[in-house]
């Protein structure tokens, strides 16, 4: 191993300054965005595979063959995993294929991309509709917006569940794709894909089964599920990322189609320019090999074994947090979740005085030194609400910790019991009136709210406690909000001084 310079020692040594201001990425102390499987050896694992990689340019597997081997064997194992290897001879037209991509979010907006290619090629003209229920992934949001798709989402259900019927109805030619989840991630609901699938088959629409967080899990999850994945012939294309429940590295998942000529939509070629000829399966063309590596090496690792391990540390930790959950005063698990997420609201079948609201209790968590994931409530195209709540995703490590968290979860909720909920639009009444139209709204004019919000003026101080800021999230208008929450984004990361670095011209 190469020894370092006192300077490059000096880089590092400021690199993890830096990362003590990260909440912790091991021990399930946050239970949203990581996937932590307590195993050290994993963790090492995935490391020495990323070194290995990481001069690799995964653009060119013909120049790079290393890349193609990697992805075959990932395709190859997801492809078994959500059963879609019937009908894999030769030649067949149901063959699925696939690609690894750079996340769930590029998955998610490739599939949509070559639904609406694969609409066009068969004749469609004007705006095509994308048709999801309203618990459907952002991810999608942001795919039609990209792409030049109407969003038509259907209303679910207090406890996130779409009625079928309801879904099928706004079914019409100019659908280019319909999306289930399996589960959806605001409250783990499994929607109906095989109903909704076998009837956009007869009505000859893609569906795209969004099993980005649920596609290395409920494999192993046991029980009778209903069919979800491509044992219903309606299922035209799935994703599934293996930095979630395959315990990768940040990131990494895999879009499968089933066909050769659907998938080959996906693709991006020209040769129309001077130099190489491109040709990408993916949005990205230079990429690292990296996280590709790593996925492989834990996935040869754990193999379906190791997986099912996994699967079922995840399950007994789930059901002990769902019923330690129930048995608290004053809140409730949302629906029937499927899979290892939970949502929690205010149980509202108690007195007032007894309720817990679920953001009050999220921030009292935190100061316990837990992090949940706080969810504002929806307004729905039919003017039904669906109720503001706080998430958990369990992971294997959660075992390890879970009487800690139990006991956190139980005091939290004694501290805020009786406290009424934040009331968003009564904290907006110290403000000045808003437009319903965000646009016009300068960065400045927009720091300018974030102050009023106690956002601090340069937009980047957050409060203490959370529950208060998305109440107000949640009061105002969408495009208002939005507006906000792209300013205090920017705002993170642009330069003021070297407050974060320190440079030498040395």
């Amino acid at each position: 191993m190469t020894e370092l310079t006192p300077q490059s020692e000096k880089v590092l040594a400021r690199l993890r300054i830096l990362r003590e201001m990260d909440a912790p990425t091991s021990g399930g102390r946050v239970l949203s965005y990581l996937y932590d499987t307590g195993m050290a050896e994993l963790d090492e694992l995935a490391a020495q595979a990323i070194r290995i990689m990481q001069p690799v340019n995964g653009l060119d597997p013909t120049t790079f063959p290393s890349v193609a081997a990697m992805e075959r064997d990932v395709i190859a194992f997801t492809r078994r995993m959500l059963n879609g290897d019937a009908g894999q001879e030769s030649g067949a037209d149901n063959e699925v294929v696939g690609t690894v991509t750079s996340g769930g979010t590029e998955s998610c907006l490739l599939a949509v991309k070559t639904a609406r290619d694969v609409w066009r090629a068969a004749g469609g003209e004007g705006t095509p509709r994308l048709v999801a229920p309203a618990t459907v992934h952002a991810a999608f949001h942001k795919a039609a917006q990209y792409f030049g798709l109407e969003l038509d989402l259907v209303p679910v259900d207090a406890a996130g569940r779409v009625d079928p019927a309801a879904l099928i109805d706004r079914f019409g030619e100019d659908v280019a794709l319909v999306v289930v989840s399996a589960p959806a991630y605001p409250h783990a609901t499994l929607d109906p894909v095989e109903t909704i699938a076998t009837a956009a088959a007869h009505a000859g629409i893609a569906c795209h089964v969004d099993a980005c967080i649920g596609g290395w899990v409920l494999p192993w999850w046991g029980g009778a599920l209903p069919a979800w994945d491509f044992r219903v012939l309606g299922v035209t294309s799935m994703s599934a990322d293996l930095h979630k429940f395959g315990y990768a590295p940040k990131g990494v998942s895999v879009l499968l189609h089933r066909g050769r000529d659907r998938q080959r939509h996906q693709y991006f070629a020209t040769k129309r320019w001077p130099g190489y000829p491109v040709v990408n399966p993916t949005m990205l063309g230079s990429k690292s090999a990296g996280a590709l590596a790593a996925a492989w090496a834990i996935m040869l690792r754990l193999g379906n074994d190791g997986f099912a391990d996994l699967a079922a540390s995840c399950r007994r930790s789930t059901d002990a947090l769902a019923s330690a959950i129930h048995a608290i005063e004053g809140l409730r698990v949302v629906g029937e979740p499927t899979g290892p997420l939970l949502a929690v609201a205010t149980d509202e079948s108690v007195p007032a005085d007894r309720r817990v609201d679920p953001h009050n209790w999220a921030d009292g968590v935190r100061q316990l030194g837990w992090l949940l994931q706080q969810q504002p409530g929806l307004l729905q195209s039919d003017g039904t609400r669906l109720p503001h709540t706080t998430h958990l995703t369990i992971t294997p490590v959660t075992e390890s910790v879970r009487e800690r968290l139990i006991a956190a979860l139980q005091q939290a909720a004694d501290g805020v019991r009786g406290i009424e909920a934040a009331n968003g639009n009564r904290l907006l009444v110290a403000l000045p009136p808003l437009a319903d139209d965000a646009g016009p709204l300068t960065s400045v004019q927009a720091a300018a709210l974030l102050a009023q919000l106690g956002l601090g003026a340069d937009g980047i101080t957050l409060p203490e406690k959370m529950a208060p800021l998305v109440a107000v999230i949640e009061a105002l208008p969408a495009p208002l909000a939005e507006r906000l929450l792209i300013e205090l984004l920017g705002r993170l990361v642009e330069p003021a001084g070297f407050s974060a670095t320190e440079t030498s011209q040395h």
